[in-house]
């Protein structure tokens, strides 16, 4: 008997519209607890402010690592994905510190779940990320843009400014010197620092 080859592998299901909603919400929710939390943030707490029970959280996300995983992914495509949106609707210059302070949020809502992720990272159970790389490629997308207009210097490597932001977030106090400190780099950034 003459064997049919090997089975094709089944195609992903689709989840059912509610079930992705729920998920959306429950990654809505995480987020903004995590940005406001100095500390653990209960899961329970994010089911119910998703307006769904725990065993629906545990459904889409069977671990905390699950979840801290899922929001810090949908936060790093955000911030990276909203480089080219910035520079649909602002200038270059604009765009760039509008992306800076998207980039400072991204990095508030991290510190709230900075411990799960490095215990993830460390054990394998998190995947690492290539964040920086991600992040150099949005700066370098406004920092070209506004090299071209003349808005922004062309002589100052994109990797520069990522390593500055990362400074600025992880030792800045308070939000109101993040923005000072952001400010700062926006003056590095215009051609006439470089006269």
């Amino acid at each position: 008997m003459k064997s049919a080859g090997p089975t094709p592998p089944a195609k992903p299901r689709t989840p059912r519209a509610d079930a992705q909603r729920n998920r959306d919400k429950l990654i809505e929710v995480a987020r903004a607890a995590f940005a406001a939390a100095d500390g653990t943030v209960p899961l329970e707490g994010i089911a119910r402010g998703a307006g769904v029970g725990i065993g629906t959280l545990y459904r889409h996300f069977p671990t905390r690592e699950a979840l801290v995983e899922a929001v810090y992914a949908a936060e790093l495509d955000d911030v990276t994905g909203s480089a080219s949106t910035l520079l649909q609707e602002l200038a270059p210059d604009a765009a760039m510190r509008a992306w800076m302070e998207r980039y400072a949020a991204f990095v508030a809502t991290k510190r709230g779940m900075a411990d799960t992720l490095r215990a993830g990272w460390a054990s394998g159970r998190i995947a690492t990320p290539a964040t920086r790389e991600r992040i150099t490629a949005a700066v370098a997308t406004i920092l070209a843009r506004g090299a071209e207009t003349g808005s922004l210097r062309g002589d100052v490597e994109p990797q520069d400014i990522t390593v500055m932001l990362l400074g600025i977030f992880l030792a800045g106090d308070t939000s109101e010197q993040t923005g000072r400190l952001i400010g700062l780099v926006m003056d590095a950034l215009r051609p006439t620092a470089a006269g």
